[in-house]
């Protein structure tokens, strides 16, 4: 029988939102009804699965690493929560940030504040990167961040596919749809509207729409600074073998990862040319003029390399303060954002969904206190800016 109104709402179905989902129906005692509105229900051009899927824990901001320390122990744990045949592909292969000069005090100071925090990570100078890494090129570099343990990358398909087969077992109810309309009255959220006409009241409403959650918060009449900023994947060959690499960022910030027998790399588009932007074609210019002669530079041995295929996903793009935005609207009491995280939100998934259904359950946060990433600071313009944004 269909329904037409949720205990609670969740816009987007993705890693966010079932994340969400999930922990609402597993692990907390909520007994109220759930429904998820996603419209692209293939998830073929979601956030989530054109994504590189890492993890890592090399931020600058103390909550952020928290986040994906818990990111980490739930996907250590995969198994025993699970089953024995639950498989995300997680390899552990570590990030390596690279620094000159110019950017050794901020590594630094990252570093020590990751370190403080318990992550396995060690800066590293020129010389023992040569040692660690013999295919680098470290004669221009001052410093290295090497995170030995707990970064990595995964299959991001199969997390999400967990994720939402595990709600949809508890009851979660997934909608195929588009929000095109929210009715608000007063300092509360009463319904959605769907591009069909299909009207859905809600009790509470979760902004998990990813890329376009802005456009959400404004069918609201709330502004929301997150909006989808391309970003484009490269897929190379290289003939010479390069033993244990990590996920490398250059100081340009070209990054690159082994994958199997090939190598995943890329860069963010600089400032001024990075634009609001919807489209999926690749910017292959960004790939010789940029992320190919860094690759050639600083590992010598990719200066032979073959493109073999490229795409095109999203960040959800904040670009007040590269951040995620979590938690109620300040002043409408039945709205929680989940949005924000300009390119980290699948690492951070399960600890973002166990903390917004905390919210819904308790009121609070309890596992981890993320109220540095509540609403207010964006409306009263007070960053949190992250510098490790990748």
């Amino acid at each position: 029988m269909s329904q037409d109104r949720f205990d609670v709402v969740i816009v987007g179905g993705a890693a966010i939102g079932s994340s969400v989902a999930y922990f609402l129906t597993h692990d907390l005692p909520f007994a109220g009804t759930v429904a998820v509105i996603e419209r692209d229900p293939t998830y073929a051009h979601a956030a989530t699965t054109l994504s590189v899927a890492s993890i890592r824990q090399q931020f600058s901001t103390a909550e952020s690493i928290r986040m994906s320390r818990f990111g980490i122990a739930f996907i250590k744990g995969f198994k025993e929560r699970f089953g024995r045949d639950a498989d995300i592909a997680f390899r552990e292969g570590g990030y390596l940030l690279l620094a000159t000069e110019r950017g050794r005090a901020v590594l630094s100071a990252n570093a020590g504040l990751q370190q403080a925090e318990g992550a396995d990570v060690v800066l590293m100078a020129p010389a023992a990167l040569a040692r660690r890494f013999a295919f680098l090129r470290t004669d221009d570099l001052a410093a290295g961040a090497y995170g030995q343990s707990g970064e990595g990358w995964f299959d991001g398909h199969s997390l999400l596919d967990l994720l939402r087969r595990q709600a949809r077992r508890k009851g979660v109810a997934y909608l195929n749809g588009e929000v095109s309309g929210i009715t608000r009255r007063h300092d509360r959220i009463a319904a959605v509207t769907l591009a069909d006409g299909r009207q859905i009241g809600c009790g509470i409403l979760v902004n998990a729409a990813g890329p376009q959650a802005g456009d959400v918060a404004a069918l609201a009449g709330v502004a929301l600074p997150v909006e989808p900023r391309k970003r484009c994947v490269f897929v190379v060959s290289c003939r010479a073998e390069l033993a244990a690499m990590p996920l490398i960022v250059d100081p340009g910030g070209v990054w690159v990862r082994p994958e199997g027998g090939v190598y995943l790399c890329g860069v963010s588009p600089p400032q001024d040319a990075d634009p609001r932007d919807d489209g999926f074609d690749v910017t292959y210019a960004l790939f010789d003029d940029v992320v190919w002669p860094a690759l050639a530079h600083r590992i010598p041995a990719m200066q032979a390399l073959k493109l073999e295929r490229a795409w095109a996903g999203h960040y959800d793009f904040n670009p007040f303060d590269h951040n995620a935005i979590l938690g109620p609207h300040s002043a409408v009491e039945n709205l929680l954002f989940a949005n924000g995280f300009s390119g980290h939100g699948l690492q951070h998934a399960p600890a973002v969904g166990r903390a917004i259904a905390e919210l819904i359950v308790h009121g609070r946060y309890v596992s981890l206190d993320l109220a540095v990433f509540g609403y207010a600071r964006i409306a009263d313009g007070r960053p949190l800016r992250e510098l490790n944004v990748i």
